[in-house]
């Protein structure tokens, strides 16, 4: 029986996830206007920046979504079929969660965010 239900949801995301991307698709926000400097000096904040994520979820949506609208350029890292980047999360943050923001500071201490709402509300106030 438990196999039955796994293979029921492998399928439904199967089936599912090319409309959970095209909707992402269609439905991104053009990001915020900027002068080249003001542009320039963001890119350099955001290169301290990662986003373990996975494709389709619909929550590591949400957090692309927002980093579009901001103009961001950070680095995605794949933590559902990538072995390393999967192993990093789990070490680094504790758990195989995600969305989850990597920030590193300039002293090379990094803090694990996780939640969508929290790292939205936290790119909100640093780049918004």
């Amino acid at each position: 029986m438990r196999t039955i239900i796994r293979a029921f949801f492998r399928l439904l995301r199967l089936v599912l996830t090319p409309f959970m991307l095209l909707s992402e698709k269609l439905s991104t926000p053009k990001a915020i206007s900027r002068s080249p400097e003001q542009q320039a000096e963001i890119d350099k904040a955001t290169e301290n920046l990662a986003l373990y994520q996975f494709r389709a979820c619909p929550f590591c949506i949400k957090v692309r979504k927002e980093m579009a609208r901001l103009g961001l350029n950070i680095e995605l890292r794949d933590a559902q079929h990538d072995p390393a980047h999967r192993e990093d999360l789990l070490n680094g943050g504790g758990a195989v969660k995600v969305p989850c923001l990597l920030v590193t500071n300039d002293q090379g201490e990094k803090q694990w965010m996780y939640e969508s709402g929290d790292i939205n509300a936290w790119l909100n106030k640093k780049f918004g």
